[in-house]
């Protein structure tokens, strides 16, 4: 499945290669150009004409292979996120009527990573099973240190 703005990129990698090409072959013809001349004055026209706008258009198109290379990924990221969101909302018809999902995690016990910045129930799949995961400290959480987990969705009852 490929959208519109994932072929809208393929120029603009195309021109930054062009550029690229472009710019390198002028760099040389204007190396070429100036070595061949002994007197500076005589340099300068090949250095203006050759060398100058090439290193010009090697900058252009660096800045453009970069800026298509990145609009390629965020493109691939909408696309993903987009099936990702058509199963998700596939799963939730499957589970029953809408408004029952179930949560994913129901356990009151909450735990954290040490370094992390989340605090979880003790069956959210981003901490089950995972031998450093330790008891959440209320004092984190009372001084906003650490955030409720968008996956399991905890409560701050640590009773």
């Amino acid at each position: 499945m490929r959208t519109g703005r994932l072929r809208g990129v393929h120029p603009v990698l195309w021109a930054g290669w062009a550029a690229l090409a472009v710019g390198a072959v002028l760099c040389v013809i204007g190396w070429y150009g100036v070595s061949g001349e002994r007197y500076v004055g005589r340099q300068l026209p090949y250095l203006a004409s050759c060398t100058v706008p090439g290193a010009a258009l090697i900058v252009a198109g660096a800045v453009l292979l970069t800026h298509g290379r990145n609009a390629l990924a965020a493109s691939r990221v909408e696309e993903l996120y987009g099936l990702l969101v058509t199963a998700g909302s596939a799963d939730a018809e499957e589970s029953g009527p809408a408004g029952a999902a179930l949560p994913l995690a129901v356990s009151g016990d909450l735990l954290m990573v040490p370094g992390g910045t989340l605090w979880h129930r003790a069956d959210c799949p981003l901490v089950a099973g995972k031998a450093e995961a330790v008891p959440v400290d209320t004092k984190l959480i009372a001084g906003g240190e650490l955030g409720p987990c968008p996956i399991c969705e905890p409560t701050g009852d640590t009773d």
